[in-house]
């Protein structure tokens, strides 16, 4: 039996083309400590397409997660669902594609969003919005809230977003996963 496994995944862009994908995973929901950190690196990507932002991001997130064995929930930086209609957001196609609860956490409102919950966190003014498919929303944004850290971005989602933008790399420290 594999032990339970959180998830966070971000994936950037570099101006020179190419794209980067992290993925930290932690043994409960809070990511208090990490267990494993991977990078990935992909040398074609899909042009930038409005409305359509999951079909460059769906390939890193496989490289990351095909090999490994289900996980409890993974987090995404940005939203599930882009309107309370459930027009989806990256979160909804990878929750779709995966079939495990995924979590959005956005950094900035998007208009449309009216539906996602806005949490205060670390004595922010400007709070994450977030939205949620496989887990109810009151749920996640309860989540998102107790995470790790004292700052508006939880730990584990800075750790990722350094990763993706090579600004840090996998920690030695960190004892990777079996799978």
């Amino acid at each position: 039996m594999n032990p339970r496994r959180y998830g966070a995944i971000d994936v950037d862009y570099p101006e020179t083309g190419g794209a980067r994908g992290a993925l930290v995973l932690a043994g409960e929901p809070a990511f208090r400590t990490l267990v494993d950190e991977r990078v990935t690196w992909l040398d074609e990507v899909a042009p930038y397409e409005p409305g359509a932002f999951y079909k460059r991001e769906l390939p890193a997130v496989h490289a990351l997660l095909d090999p490994l064995p289900p996980l409890e929930l993974l987090i995404v930086d940005g939203y599930v669902d882009l309107d309370p209609a459930g027009r989806p957001g990256l979160g909804a196609h990878v929750h779709d594609e995966l079939r495990i609860p995924v979590v959005g956490v956005a950094k900035t409102a998007f208009l449309s969003a009216t539906h996602a919950v806005p949490v205060l966190r670390g004595g922010a003014t400007r709070p994450l919005f977030v939205t949620a498919a496989g887990v109810p929303l009151a749920e996640a944004a309860a989540m998102v809230a107790a995470m790790a850290g004292g700052f508006r971005l939880p730990d584990a989602l800075r750790r990722v977003d350094a990763l993706a933008r090579g600004r840090a790399v996998p920690s030695p420290a960190v004892e990777p996963s079996a799978g």
